[in-house]
């Protein structure tokens, strides 16, 4: 092939990678895969002289950069809310949610007459995750540890387990489903014992 398809290639690819972008459910997922694309679109706007658009591209980047930085600076984007667990809007979220819990947790089951701990997590004021559990003296088992779609980038779960341990949490266990939170767990830090998951804060 030629030089000028192999620039128009480099095109395409940018301009790909950009279009994935918009279907990335998490935020940061978004940003990133965004600024990659951008980056790949200015370069191939450079080459062909066309400097508008990599004018364009350079301010998404920039943009992309700053938001991403803001992500990541100290989760103070978060706040946690502790709420009552017979609490009306925990229980509209949990049934609002009800389908992308099960499809998170296969086979999940919680007693929300068994939870003493439960927590709502929020990004500028929108309900970004729930957590549920239940004392075990300076311990807690979590029953449920859900985010949001567009919040899954495990930013939240180190939010909450901070803001726990504040709260005097020493350990954390979870007995749950992990069909599809084994990655989670073990970013976050967990680690098998016996027949549970643990995490010491």
């Amino acid at each position: 092939m030629s030089a000028q398809t192999w620039i128009e290639l480099f095109g395409y690819l940018g301009s790909a990678i950009v279009l994935v972008s918009f279907l990335m459910t998490s935020v940061f997922k978004l940003r990133v895969v965004n600024t990659i694309g951008s980056l790949i679109f200015m370069t191939y706007a450079l080459i062909i002289h066309s400097y508008p658009t990599a004018v364009m591209n350079l301010c998404l980047v920039l943009i992309n950069l700053r938001f991403l930085w803001k992500m990541r600076k100290s989760g103070n984007e978060y706040e946690l809310v502790s709420l009552d667990p017979a609490d009306a809007y925990l229980k509209y979220l949990l049934a609002k949610q009800k389908e992308d819990i099960e499809k998170c947790f296969p086979g999940i089951s919680y007693d929300l007459n068994e939870v003493d701990r439960s927590y709502l997590v929020t990004c500028h004021h929108a309900p970004a995750g729930i957590a549920l559990g239940r004392e075990e003296g300076d311990a807690m088992e979590l029953l449920l540890d859900y985010s949001l779609p567009e919040y899954r980038d495990f930013s939240i779960g180190g939010f909450l387990m901070d803001q726990l341990k504040a709260a005097g949490v020493k350990t954390l266990t979870y007995r749950g489903p992990v069909e599809n939170h084994l990655a989670y767990l073990e970013k976050t830090g967990f680690e098998k014992v016996g027949d549970h998951y643990e995490k010491k804060l």
